[in-house]
């Protein structure tokens, strides 16, 4: 809000090109504004630095980015993003009670992350407007990476060439998981590779060369030669005299090939302090280079990128979390297409991998992910990385600038104040659950009936819109319809309940007046309001005192997991088993908690659950959270 007013953006119109074929979907609607939503700071680790400060955002990404646009409008360098690839799955967390000796599969489940089920025009939709807003963030020299595989791929480059205008695609990048692909079926060849597509905003973008090492047969190949100290080098063409490069020419009778690897040190007529080799009776000075292999950068690389590999085994980069990128991948990217101290983004962040290796290269960033679980994965990562860093010393260049100044603190914040559910497949679910709603798993329309009624569960993080009732419409069975009306025409089509956390107030005539041609009985079902005593999930309970100058937390009882393990409070052996981490602001301000205490334990350890209480402490704020992510924040005075 600005001066009482919401602050609406409009997103300048990019004009159909001729001769270039654009993407059509059943209900594609055009995405030509969005309003401004507000953001609460919840926690802050450090300080600014050179008047910035990271920043991590739980939220749905379009919401999180229209926040953005009023500060951050044109001013982002790069965006990667690995999006939804439509691949027909729910990703699944393994969730495993912290003691080494667990033979009970009852201390052990699996829990839903996210799913990645569309109907094909939802999928779209969805992309197209992120896409369109991206492009607006994106700064006049910015570069997006689009992560996908061969569910949507092609979809995805008709949106971006629709978004960002086929004159500004660069490459098409074939990733090869190098030791990560799976057994083929009976009918098919399996799936191997990857697809990121790579669009500039403009003309002009950051490219800076990278180089991968070379295989061994072309070194032994082209490092042929050796000077008398044993250097290794070879000899490559830097400018040809002969415009017609594939044939033999002479040059006071020495036959040159044209890729020069043949020539050797007998033949040369000097050689310059640069390594070039010079004919003095020739206009063209510069023809040959002299390259040792101690030197040598290797080859640069192309668009198939054959050498990375997937993250398996007991790599220590793993955290668990569903589809999860290896860092060597983020940082060919991030090198190729940013300088250091420029602004990457990431609105599908997952575990975190962008903002880590954005944090360990120099470059400043701004993350969003809408699940809960991407939020305490991110931070528990990214405080790692921080810490390490801080140990480093910084060198300062003569001229005060520091060259190697990685921005370690950042901020965490909620957008549009909703924090009742911990992801939004699981808010579907519990929704269902709570309800008694019969399910529909395999409806595109509905997620279920209720009491003789079709249920709608819209987008359970924010208040429920019109522009949520554009998807509902696209689908609804028409033709049923018709047929309904003709053979009773005082009858309802249709009785529809729309489920919400909160809505505008006239989305249910917005709704009646898109369907004046027939007679539908609809009935809105705000959560907030009509079921606000609705229990969804239970609360946590811990027992934390003041023993002489240590802090104890004597008990916790994360009382949701709990009933996921079957386990009741008389069974748990160590409260800490069930944490993954505790962090402490010993001087609460009652807004923003700034932790100084971060216990956040490895794999197989737990955290201390005692904590020395510094001399000038305040208010106490003490955040444990569990396995499932969920945190339990508690005020100690």
């Amino acid at each position: 809000m600005e001066n009482g007013e919401q602050l609406t953006f409009e997103f300048e119109q990019r004009p159909t090109i001729k001769g270039f074929p654009e993407l059509r979907w059943t209900g594609k609607r055009p995405y030509r504004s969005t309003q401004y939503y507000p953001a609460q700071l919840r926690e802050l680790y450090g300080e600014e630095q050179n008047g910035w400060i990271n920043k991590i955002f739980w939220g749905d990404n379009l919401q999180v980015m229209s926040h953005l646009l009023r500060d951050y409008r044109g001013n982002v360098d790069l965006i990667y993003i690995d999006p939804p690839f439509d691949s027909k799955a729910n990703y699944k967390l393994r969730i495993k009670v912290k003691k080494q000796n667990i033979t009970s599969d009852s201390l052990a489940f699996e829990e839903k992350q996210y799913g990645d089920i569309w109907s094909n025009d939802e999928y779209l939709q969805y992309m197209y407007e992120r896409l369109l807003i991206m492009r607006e963030l994106l700064s006049d020299h910015g570069s997006i990476f689009v992560h996908c595989d061969y569910h949507k791929n092609y979809h995805i480059r008709a949106l971006l060439d629709e978004v960002f205008g086929p004159d500004n695609f660069k490459n098409e990048i074939i990733w090869r998981r190098k030791g990560g692909s799976a057994l083929g079926s009976m009918n098919s060849l399996s799936n191997a590779t990857d697809t990121i597509f790579w669009y500039s905003k403009t003309p002009i973008y950051t490219l800076n060369p990278i180089y991968a090492e070379a295989p061994k047969e072309y070194v032994d190949t082209q490092f042929r030669y050796s000077d008398p100290d044993g250097r290794r080098y070879m000899i490559t063409v830097m400018r040809s005299p002969n415009p017609r490069p594939n044939l033999m020419y002479d040059y006071k009778g020495y036959k040159m090939p044209p890729n020069g690897w043949a020539i050797t040190l007998d033949k040369m007529k000097e050689l310059d302090a640069q390594g070039y080799l010079h004919f003095p009776d020739s206009k063209d000075k510069q023809i040959y280079k002299k390259i040792y292999l101690d030197e040598y950068r290797g080859q640069a690389i192309n668009n198939l990128w054959t050498e990375i590999s997937t993250l398996k085994g007991n790599n220590s980069e793993i955290t668990n979390y569903p589809t999860q990128k290896p860092e060597e991948l983020l940082a060919r990217i991030i090198e190729m297409a940013s300088n250091p101290g420029d602004l990457v983004f990431d609105c599908f962040m997952g575990s975190g991998t962008t903002q880590a290796v954005a944090m360990k290269l120099g470059r400043r960033f701004i993350g969003a992910d809408i699940n809960l679980g991407a939020i305490q994965t991110t931070t528990k990562r990214l405080l790692a990385v921080a810490a390490d860093l801080n140990k480093k010393q910084l060198t300062l260049l003569p001229d005060g600038e520091d060259d190697s100044l990685k921005y370690t603190s950042f901020e965490v914040y909620n957008v549009n104040n909703y924090d009742f559910f911990r992801n939004p497949v699981e808010a579907r679910d519990l929704l269902i659950a709570a309800l008694e709603i019969q399910p529909f798993p395999q409806s595109d329309v509905w997620d279920g009936e209720l009491d003789g009624r079709m249920v709608k569960i819209m987008p359970v993080n924010r208040i429920a819109t019109k522009a949520d009732l554009k998807e509902l419409l696209a689908n609804l069975p028409y033709k049923t319809y018709e047929k309904r009306k003709e053979e009773n025409p005082n009858q309802p089509v249709e009785r529809i309940t729309i489920v919400c956390m909160g809505h505008e107030p006239d989305l249910k005539g917005a709704l009646e007046q898109e369907l004046t041609d027939y007679k539908v009985d609809i009935q809105i079902m705000d959560i907030l309001r009509d079921k606000a005593d609705i229990q969804l999930k239970r609360d946590s309970e811990a027992e934390i005192v003041h023993e002489g100058d240590k802090l104890v937390i004597r008990a916790f009882y994360p009382m949701n997991l709990m009933q996921k393990l079957s386990l009741q409070k008389e069974y748990v052996e160590d409260w800490r088993q069930l944490v993954d981490s505790i962090m402490i602001d010993w001087n609460y301000d009652g807004v923003v908690m700034q932790p100084t205490v971060t216990d956040v334990p490895g794999k197989n350890e737990m955290v201390k659950g005692i904590y020395d209480i510094p001399v000038n402490f305040g208010t106490i704020k003490v955040k444990i959270t569990d396995l499932l992510s969920e945190s339990l924040e508690v005020e100690v005075r």
